[in-house]
């Protein structure tokens, strides 16, 4: 299943705006904020989804029966561009397990490029909710490479793939190369996809806006 956010009329879009303007872009510090909001706003659509007790709380007066998550999910991300995503999401789910992965591009002469996964910290994942979260889903190929290494740490129950900005091209391939028990949220998928695997009109590099310029 397939949730864009970015096709109903909220202030989500505002954001969405935003981190797309050349102008704005230009303050990084908003640029991070932004991605920061959007994670909180995916973070409360996935929290709908998940399993819920009632639970008695003690108030000063008496007893409240209140709805509360049965179990935290994990919260993983791709380093270093989905930190800010991250943030938000850590905000929502205060008490979640978290996991952080480095996947990049190793790009060659040619113009070719390889997916490198160098360091992984992660918890135990049997039978958990994996939220995995990555700002920019372009070919899909670091999103499913890095699903595959996280299994060394066991089999999550479900997994939600959180992107602000994919192409339909990385959710078409996620869909194919990942099992049926995958939520894909996005913020707004766009068509093109370059042949140097840029979205357009995408945003420009993720990272390099947040945290600056790589060399």
């Amino acid at each position: 299943m397939v949730h864009i956010l970015g096709n109903s009329n909220s202030v989500f879009n505002e954001y969405i705006a935003e981190i797309r303007d050349e102008k704005v872009q230009k303050d990084s510090m908003r640029f991070r904020r932004n991605m920061e909001r959007m994670g909180e706003i995916m973070a409360y659509e996935i929290s709908k989804t998940l399993v819920y007790e009632n639970r008695e709380t003690i108030t000063p007066l008496g007893i409240a029966n209140v709805s509360r998550i049965k179990e935290q999910p994990v919260i993983a991300t791709i380093l270093r561009a989905g930190l800010s995503v991250h943030n938000g999401f850590l905000s929502y789910f205060d008490k979640a397990e978290n996991a952080f992965i480095s996947a990049y591009r190793k790009h060659h002469k040619d113009g070719s490029f390889d997916i490198q996964v160098e360091y992984m910290a992660c918890p135990n994942l049997t039978d958990k909710t994996l939220i995995l979260c990555d700002p920019m889903l372009a070919t899909g190929a670091s999103m499913v490479l890095t699903y595959k290494a996280l299994l060394q740490r066991g089999k999550p129950r479900h997994i939600h793939i959180v992107s602000v900005i994919a192409s339909t091209e990385g959710v078409d391939y996620v869909k194919k190369h990942l099992p049926e028990n995958v939520t894909i949220w996005c913020g707004a998928v766009d068509e093109e996809l370059t042949a140097q695997a840029y979205i357009v009109p995408g945003l420009g590099d993720a990272g390099d806006l947040a945290y600056g310029n790589k060399i």
